[in-house]
């Protein structure tokens, strides 16, 4: 009776325990909160996708969750051009080189570094899956130290046709042909940036432009 009773009560521990690992750990937001950070300038996009008008679609997408966060994001296209004049037109090398420089530039508390790792449609036939998936890195003008990171990925599926037989394979078949020649990716870009930015405890802190400036601590 004592071996059951042992029994049953590492039984319901490791329960109580299973039960408990749902959420995801918070991010530790120390140097964010040191920094405090009040700008941000996002770059133009490290593009590791086949398509190449992705980087351009995608900056479209990211300057409004970071305002409606409550940072102030300096305009993308005039960013590029002043960094296209500055010969710092390249991706990569803007990736790879010293934040601090692009602080003094442009006078940025903060530099938002994005990677496209996908950015694709794969057809099957009968379905297409069209997948966006990103990388943000946030980085200090002013000491070059990382304040944040996130990843995130978005999958979308055409549903199947309600019908079955041949006419219902025959629309699958179309709906995947359509999704694949003409994908909207910029929903699911619009998305991950939201989730990206706006989570409690792996987003941004609200910027100080947001009622919840300074009051969300216990949060992040």
């Amino acid at each position: 009776m004592r071996t059951l009773s042992s029994s049953l009560l590492t039984i319901a521990a490791l329960l109580t325990l299973g039960g408990c690992v749902t959420a995801p750990p918070k991010a530790n937001f120390t140097q964010f909160r040191t920094e405090n950070p009040k700008s941000i300038l996002v770059v133009p996009a490290i593009n590791k996708s086949v398509d190449v008008n992705a980087p351009d679609y995608f900056l479209a997408t990211i300057s409004e969750p970071l305002a409606e966060r409550g940072y102030y994001v300096f305009p993308v296209n005039m960013v590029r051009s002043v960094m296209a004049d500055d010969g710092l037109n390249d991706a990569n090398l803007v990736h790879s080189g010293d934040p601090r420089r692009l602080g003094e530039l442009f006078g940025a508390d903060a530099i938002m570094y994005i990677s496209i790792e996908r950015w694709d449609a794969r057809y099957a036939v009968l379905s297409t899956t069209v997948t966006v998936e990103l990388n943000y890195t946030l980085k200090s003008s002013h000491t070059g130290a990382t304040l944040w990171h996130n990843h995130e990925t978005r999958v979308y599926q055409p549903q199947a046709a309600s019908g079955g037989g041949l006419a219902g394979l025959i629309a699958d078949a179309v709906e995947a042909a359509v999704t694949k020649a003409a994908p909207n990716y910029i929903p699911l870009a619009q998305q991950a940036n939201a989730h990206a930015v706006d989570t409690k405890g792996t987003g941004l802190p609200a910027g100080p432009h947001d009622a919840l400036y300074l009051k969300d601590t216990q949060d992040f």
